[in-house]
């Protein structure tokens, strides 16, 4: 097993993964949109994601950040004052992307504020290693991974043990300790998709190596042969079954740009896949197939919600099929399933080439596998 790891470690270094941009876009991938949308045959809806984009990242450059010393949205019901307190701290999240992707698409001058809002969570913010809370930190992963080349060293120094600190806390928290669910469950799948994302932003072959074992494991525990999932079972809610494969996709993206191993057709030796289990999904999105949330579920938290007059979580309500969007869009990047964009466009509500800003980043990055 160490002689498999080690090998692991070496083509990893070898193939030049630890320098590599496998998380945020690559600088080709940056002038392919700058070309896209230059281009006199552009798409009309590209066009205006991309704007909204460029349109954000002006707006940031008047707004201060606003990071958070802990991020609590875990656990907590809608109202608390916890909870309420992250969620405008979040805020920053999208301004920090909008700033990165300005950066990369020729605009320095918008790097100081994006410095400016990088330190300010990295120097202020705190992991307690819980992967429901740190999986909002997507966005800055992204934006660091894009410009980290860009930043003074001492700045990318900073916010680089920041986010180890932040994978280390996930690793060695009490959630991720052998039998306890949180070592398992969705979980699981995020804080497998935290960690791979920080591995391969700041190049860390021990997280790396964890990242790759962990999402095989993840695939044979948390999906089942029928495609449900483990927490589809015990919360007997699409909402789950969506919160896990999302993560998952999420990190199977990362994994093939990074390895160019695809993990979103991986079999494991329980017969799962994350293919099928979008594949099992596909009928509750299309209408054909409708499910009664939460009837069922063994989760205590599940009820207090529904009791807090949080409709979704009400015992009964049909799951909304829109909610399987970004699955959608997530797992259009692996499959040629040629209904996945289609289905995206119809319950988005429009009929746009491009239902959401993911389906621009997964054009721009299948491209620049051709």
């Amino acid at each position: 097993m160490l002689a498999k790891f080690l090998l692991l470690i070496y083509l990893l270094s070898a193939s030049g993964m630890l320098t590599a941009q496998d998380v945020g876009l690559r600088p080709v991938e940056v002038v392919k949109l700058k070309a896209w949308m230059f281009s006199p045959s552009r798409d009309s809806s590209f066009v205006r994601l991309y704007t909204a984009q460029m349109r954000l990242a002006d707006q940031s450059l008047k707004e201060d950040p606003h990071p958070i010393d802990t991020i609590r949205t875990e656990g907590l019901l809608q109202g608390d004052p916890k909870k309420t307190a992250t969620q405008q701290a979040l805020r920053d999240m999208p301004r920090i992307y909008a700033l990165a992707l300005r950066c990369k698409m020729g605009s320095p001058t918008y790097l100081p504020q994006l410095t400016r809002y990088l330190m300010a969570w990295a120097t202020t913010n705190h992991s307690r290693g819980d992967p429901i809370d740190d999986t909002n930190l997507d966005p800055v992963i992204e934006a660091y991974d894009m410009v980290k080349g860009m930043l003074a060293p001492a700045d990318a120094t900073t916010i680089r043990d920041w986010l180890k600190a932040t994978a280390d806390m996930e690793l060695n928290a009490i959630y991720n300790r052998p039998g306890r669910a949180t070592s398992t469950n969705n979980w699981h799948s995020h804080r497998l998709k935290i960690v791979g994302e920080i591995a391969f932003a700041i190049g860390d072959t021990a997280l790396q190596g964890y990242t790759v074992r962990g999402i095989r494991d993840q695939i044979a525990r948390n999906l089942n042969p029928d495609g449900s999932s483990s927490d589809f079972v015990t919360r007997d809610a699409l909402h789950y079954h969506v919160y896990d494969l999302e993560p998952l996709l999420t990190l199977a993206i990362v994994l093939q740009r990074a390895t160019g191993v695809d993990y979103y057709t991986y079999v494991s030796p329980a017969g799962t896949s994350i293919r099928h289990s979008v594949q099992w999904l596909l009928p509750y999105l299309t209408g054909e197939k409708t499910h009664g949330e939460f009837v069922n579920s063994t989760v205590e938290f599940d009820r207090q919600r529904a009791r807090n007059g949080e409709a979704a979580y009400k015992a009964g309500t049909l799951f909304d099929p829109k909610n399987g969007v970004n699955t959608l869009m997530l797992a259009a990047y692996f499959d040629a399933d040629p209904s996945f964009m289609p289905l995206a466009r119809k319950l988005s509500g429009t009929e746009d080439l491009y239902p959401g800003w993911q389906a621009v980043v997964d054009a721009v990055m299948v491209s620049g596998r051709k």
